[in-house]
């Protein structure tokens, strides 16, 4: 399949997607008639002011919670149409997950905790598949070491290493740099968006941070449970202009206090 071929199919999306926590008085509106995609070989981020859904619309369109109203799809597959089981297999088969938290296995080795996913599966890893990625994230050096004698840069790639090591369709990455100092947060923030491009790979990330936004070939804006903005070839400073606007309105629309 060419690049092209690739850049016009949607990895992911949600339709019309409604998410309401509560009931009653209480009901909080955390996602509002959502409808965006995600395009195959592209590394997107979401962002929006707190409180504006970005999460929930992770984690919708990653089948970790389920709408309230409208469909999250997995390329031609909806997520609401599984039962539970054929939806853990989904993503255990056609997803990777990248969290803040590096949810490593500490009596496993870095090569263990990478094949944990197909080794859980029963499923023999693509050796060649393996080695190259190994060789992206940089730690051939580290595979016989344990978690807790690699640094948090280090254990944040064997996440990624980890997230991309069965060939899921898509990547969803949670504030993958929330735990790092900004030299390791920049160094795996590039090493997403080069997994990306070497892989063919989707990557989705939620960040509140402009400068790990701008690593992104794509960003999408939510505010109120909405989407209000795209911005492709993002730069720290455009994103964060468009952030600031968003809050300016978000401020203003709560009125006095």
């Amino acid at each position: 399949m060419t690049a092209a071929a690739t850049l016009t199919r949607t990895a992911a999306r949600v339709d019309k997607a409604v998410k309401v926590y509560g009931t009653g008085d209480t009901a909080v509106r955390a996602l509002d008639g959502v409808s965006v995609g995600f395009r195959a070989g592209r590394f997107t981020a979401i962002m929006g002011p707190s409180g504006s859904g970005k999460s929930t619309l992770m984690h919708c369109a990653a089948g970790l919670d389920t709408l309230t109203e409208g469909s999250a799809y997995l390329g031609d597959t909806e997520l609401s149409a599984l039962d539970d089981r054929r939806l853990t297999l989904l993503r255990r088969d056609r997803i990777g997950f990248v969290f803040q938290a590096f949810n490593l296995v500490p009596t496993l080795t870095v090569a263990e905790n990478i094949t944990l996913p197909t080794d859980l599966a029963g499923a023999r890893p693509d050796e060649e598949w393996l080695d190259a990625l190994i060789d992206t994230v940089g730690l051939r050096d580290r595979l016989h070491h344990r978690p807790a004698e690699l640094s948090g840069g280090q254990q944040q790639r064997v996440a990624v290493a980890r997230a991309f090591a069965g060939r899921p369709d898509v990547v969803f990455a949670d504030e993958p740099t929330g735990n790092l100092d900004s030299r390791s947060g920049a160094e795996v923030l590039a090493l997403l968006g080069d997994a990306v491009r070497r892989t063919d790979r989707t990557v989705v990330m939620v960040t509140h941070d402009p400068v790990a936004a701008a690593h992104a070939d794509e960003v999408v804006f939510l505010a109120d449970g909405r989407l209000v903005d795209r911005m492709d070839r993002p730069t720290a400073r455009t994103i964060l202009d468009r952030m600031k606007a968003l809050e300016h309105v978000a401020s203003e629309g709560a009125g006095p206090s």
